[in-house]
């Protein structure tokens, strides 16, 4: 039951365009079930492509496989720098901002790890200097090594270490939780971003670069947080108190030490100014590369039937090396802080060893002064390392997070109440003087007028690009109209809410969706809480069901990730049966029957009749032998309407409807001659 609620989860983030059931259902997916989330975002993805846009369409856009601006099709130039560093760091700090408690938390067992740290070298100088005072004395026969003073300073220096260790397990569990609870929040407002983002989106950007925000993106902000933050608060509090435990054993050694950080923080300045383009570089192409990969494996069958093979992989070669190159210089960089900072550390070390030994012959400090003071110059020069490494990842923490709220910030479709109307209100559908365009300056439907009774079924045909997707996408209100009124039950549509208006509609397209799970599963989403009896009326109402039993498990029979394993009409015979469990009183059938064969479209449209009877239904057919029946047949070019009627009318008056009618038959009788 888990694994069915998850998956179920996983779609309903795509069938619902409400906030709150989003993030409801994601709260609910972990490990592999959450990867079933990025299924909802291809599918939704998917929906929004639009085969007719009119002038401006892109030509090779396709439902899940676009080029978009991220993806194959668009040039990321390599040392790109990250756009607004301070206004991102500013950003996901007010996100952080709901982990107030635990940062506080974080910081105060860091500083207090860090602090006990740091008076440990000076406390175990004492059992040095002892050591090394006693074993003197004892030669010169004035004495002898204090074994129990040195026992307990170790004893003291033990427990010092001890509770600095506890300090450091807290901070780093606590940041653990802190890191990846931002993963998992960011993911969520990303799936329910995904839900109330208008369609366009979809069209204008590729679904790889999308997943690879919620995934690369996030994981690599997760890492660099955890690791950055911890880093960026032991390394300031170990400097600051380095500093100052060195000052109170002598002013001279600490500043010889300290001449060292200018040049160190040059260095690091060099570094970080020409590194942090590198990273953002590095991360934009990663999604580049994620969107070719997720596009090239979805259409594996087009690029072999086409012969693109050699071409697909130069495309990724080039992506490829162009993330491999910004790539090796961020990490290249980023490597080379710390040779560099330990070159500098260790000339320090040197000059202080130096100079200690000279005060000490003159008695100015003890041995085991000398001995923490050069323990200090080590502390002192590993956070000034770790300083130069946080800078690094904090720009891998900015790169990725930048990508994140610039998805997070687009713009989104406008909130609305939910309404309860679809129940109240009849099925008849009226488009009165519709206009729309997806670009406002190039109309696709001007002036679309038509009248569906109740239970009529209306056919609307035409050729490519006369707008018949289009319509079908105003009324589910993937896009709203620009300007006339389309009503249903007497209601406009925009009286109703999304969420409600859509479930008076079940879709069958001829583009089949299913997902990986059991057949009793796909039928089921139409409506979860259906029994398996249900399931199976619908199935037999589909002309499913015989087809069903003779696969392996039958109706448990495991539908694969790309549902290669059953056929194309299985696969439709399947979405039927999806919108007959559904119950919707509303059908958009949009040329369900245009990629099977005869005998296979012969059955469709047997299962399509039975699904049609009692309701308000719209069929756009290629084939236009399968609409005969329909009570009125709508003949759409350019967007406009040119001729209604019933199939004998419009054959009879010999106008554009018989035109595209009878060229359909003599293409028959060319092939069959």
């Amino acid at each position: 039951m888990r694994h069915l609620g998850a998956r179920d989860g996983a779609q309903r983030l795509v069938a619902s365009d409400a906030p709150e059931v989003a993030a409801a259902e994601l709260d609910r997916l972990t490990g592999m079930e959450r990867a079933r989330a990025r299924q909802a975002v291809r599918m939704r993805a998917m929906a929004g492509a639009a085969p007719s846009r009119g002038p401006h369409a892109n030509p090779h856009r396709g439902a899940g496989m676009g080029h978009g601006r991220g993806g194959p099709g668009g040039r990321m130039h390599g040392g790109e720098k990250a756009r607004d560093f301070a206004g991102t760091m500013r950003k996901m700090l007010s996100f952080m901002g709901q982990f107030k408690l635990h940062i506080l938390l974080i910081l105060a067992f860091a500083i207090g790890s860090t602090v006990f740290n740091i008076v440990g070298p000076k406390v175990l100088s004492e059992a040095t200097t002892a050591l090394f005072d006693g074993t003197i004395a004892q030669i010169n026969g004035t004495g002898g090594i204090d074994f129990s003073l040195i026992g307990r300073v170790l004893l003291t220096t033990l427990i010092l270490y001890l509770v600095s260790a506890a300090c450091s397990w807290v901070q780093n569990w606590t940041m653990s939780y802190v890191s990846q609870e931002t993963c998992y929040r960011l993911r969520r407002a990303i799936a329910q971003k995904v839900d109330r983002m208008p369609f366009g989106y979809f069209e204008e950007n590729s679904t790889g670069d999308t997943l690879s925000r919620i995934t690369n993106d996030v994981d690599t902000l997760g890492q660099s947080l955890n690791q950055g933050v911890t880093q960026l608060v032991t390394s300031v509090v170990t400097v600051i108190g380095v500093v100052a435990m060195m000052l109170s054993i002598d002013w001279l050694l600490t500043l010889i030490a300290l001449v060292m950080v200018p040049l160190s923080l040059l260095l690091v300045g060099l570094v970080v100014k020409v590194s942090q383009r590198h990273f953002y570089a590095q991360q934009a192409l990663l999604g580049k590369v994620n969107a070719q990969t997720e596009e090239t494996f979805s259409g594996h069958q087009i690029v072999r039937a086409f012969g693109r093979e050699d071409e697909t992989v130069h495309l990724f070669e080039e992506a490829n090396d162009a993330l491999y190159e910004a790539g090796w210089k961020s990490q290249f960089l980023s490597g080379l802080m710390r040779p560099v900072m330990d070159l500098i550390g260790n000339a320090g070390y040197v000059a202080v060893a130096v100079t200690g030994a000279f005060l000490a012959v003159q008695g100015t400090i003890t041995v085991g002064d000398i001995q923490a003071f050069i323990q200090y110059v080590k502390n002192f020069t590993q956070p000034i390392t770790q300083l130069a490494q946080v800078s690094n990842v904090l720009q891998q923490l900015a790169a990725a997070a930048e990508r994140i709220f610039a998805f997070i910030d687009q713009p989104e479709m406008p909130p609305e109440e939910q309404t309860h109307l679809a129940d109240q209100v009849g099925s008849d559908v009226r488009f009165d003087d519709v206009t729309f365009g997806y670009d406002p300056a190039h109309p696709v439907i001007r002036g679309f007028s038509m009248d569906v009774a109740e239970g009529q079924t209306v056919a609307i045909v035409g050729p490519t690009g006369a707008g018949k997707t289009t319509i079908v996408k105003l009324l589910m209100r993937f896009y709203e109209v620009s300007s006339g009124e389309i009503s249903v039950g007497g209601m406009s549509l925009r009286d109703f809410s999304k969420d409600d208006s859509r479930r008076m509609f079940a879709m069958v397209l001829q583009d089949t969706w299913l997902f990986n799970g059991t057949i009793r599963e796909n039928i089921r989403y139409g409506r979860l809480d259906a029994t398996d009896a249900d399931v199976e009326e619908a199935a037999r109402r589909a002309c499913a069901d015989h087809f069903i039993r003779t696969l392996p498990g039958g109706y448990d029979f495991e539908v694969n990730e790309d549902a290669t394993n059953i056929s194309q009409g299985q696969k439709q015979l399947l979405t039927i049966a999806r919108a007959l469990i559904a119950d919707r009183r509303i059908l958009i059938l949009d040329e369900a029957t245009s990629s099977v064969d005869t005998s296979t479209e012969a059955m469709i449209q047997e299962a399509m009749d039975n699904l049609m009877v009692g309701r308000t239904s719209f069929v756009i057919a290629h084939r236009l032998s399968t609409i005969k029946g329909a009570d009125s047949i709508i003949v759409m070019d350019e967007g406009a309407v040119v001729e209604v009627g019933c199939h004998e009318e419009l054959l009879a008056a010999g106008g554009r409807y018989a035109e595209l009618y009878n060229s359909q038959f003599d293409e028959m009788r060319e092939d069959v001659g």
